[in-house]
């Protein structure tokens, strides 16, 4: 499975090899796909599962844009980790378990990072909650390539 995504994701570089190296592409491809379903995810969440209200969890309530944020990260973590492990930064010799970690450790960052922006979008000025979203995640994913390459899944 890994070799035909990779060889799927390849099939389209030759057009972009004079912009970016392959890794870059292979990032922007798999990030790509991630970053769809996870806004896809929200904007069902925010719309449907939510039904843009309050979401009551144990002695926490969130409002239906940080619910829904919530929510689609749980996905596009796992994918997102598989995807970049073995699609995009295959040349990384750190053990799997180091990996994840560090992976964990940047998203954690760029969650923290997306809710603060989307709170102040969305919270403080008044702005849509889907069109806040796709803004925030247009930033955090710019954050998100340079702490994946010379971070998480750095080569030694």
């Amino acid at each position: 499975m890994k070799q035909t995504l990779t060889s799927f994701i390849d099939f389209f570089y030759p057009p972009f090899k004079k912009l970016m190296p392959l890794v870059t592409f292979r990032y922007a491809a798999c990030g790509g796909v991630n970053t769809l379903m996870a806004l896809f995810i929200y904007s069902m969440a925010y719309h449907h599962v939510f039904d843009k209200s309050n979401f009551h969890f144990w002695i926490i309530t969130f409002k239906p844009h940080i619910a829904s944020l919530f929510l689609a990260s749980t996905f596009s973590f796992s994918i997102g980790f598989f995807l970049n492990k073995y699609v995009v930064f295959i040349e990384s010799n750190l053990r799997g378990r180091v990996q994840l970690f560090r992976y964990f450790l940047s998203f954690a960052f760029n969650l923290c990072l997306n809710f603060v922006m989307l709170k102040l979008l969305v919270e403080v000025f008044i702005w849509d909650a889907i069109l806040s979203q796709v803004i925030t995640t247009a930033i955090v994913i710019a954050v998100s390539y340079v702490t994946q390459k010379y971070f998480t899944f750095k080569t030694t």
